[in-house]
């Protein structure tokens, strides 16, 4: 998961292909359709085990500076049958602000063996797992990873995505060299095409 910082802020419902965007903003696919997609929050298959609030349609909004950084590392991996795969891209402030509700509720905890086991809830804020402002709603911050094209296969980063542990942090060192070797790759290549890693998250 590596993520671009730039410093544009807008807020609007993700709804594809159905409304203008604020100039500056593209849908990814009008500049690279070959970059795959899970969209984790427009699904259960997450921290909190539901839709979560402002995820409307099965679509990468960005800015259009990121979705050009993101053609260009598509271009590498293409070269050697992988692909990007994006989890998350543009976040509403209503997603983020489903978080922080969520957040408050001690006790819904259905996806903790999943996500975070050994964090309690609590401190999931504390930790710097979860925050009440996020780099996701300007556009420019992007969660994803590498996927073998043949396979369709992730390529194993020692954790899933969304993990809540040290287990992500990008030098956690008690993972295989395989799965040390396929983060520093993906690391190195967004860093080569202007992303700026987060620290917490490989």
């Amino acid at each position: 998961m590596k993520k671009l910082i730039l410093f544009i802020a807008f807020t609007f419902c993700i709804t594809c292909f159905s409304q203008k965007l604020p100039k500056g903003f593209v849908y990814l696919s009008d500049v690279d359709i070959s970059i795959q997609k899970e969209l984790r929050y427009l699904n259960t298959d997450n921290f909190i085990g539901k839709s979560i609030d402002g995820y409307k349609n099965n679509c990468i909004i960005v800015t259009r500076e990121t979705a050009l950084a993101l053609k260009k590392a598509q271009t590498i991996l293409a070269k050697k049958g992988l692909s990007l795969k994006i989890f998350d891209a543009y976040r509403p402030q209503q997603a983020v602000d489903h978080f922080v509700k969520w957040a408050k509720v001690l006790n819904d905890t259905l996806m903790k063996q999943e996500y975070y086991p050994k964090v309690p809830k609590s401190q999931l804020f504390n930790q710097g797992f979860i925050a009440s402002k996020s780099g996701h709603t300007r556009g420019s911050t992007i969660d994803l990873t590498i996927i073998d094209v043949k396979t369709d296969k992730e390529l194993d980063m020692g954790s899933p995505y969304d993990f809540f542990g040290i287990q992500s942090h990008p030098f956690y060192k008690n993972i295989t060299e395989k799965q040390k070797e396929n983060r520093m790759y993906l690391r190195k290549l967004m860093l080569q095409n202007g992303f700026k890693p987060y620290e917490n998250e490989w």
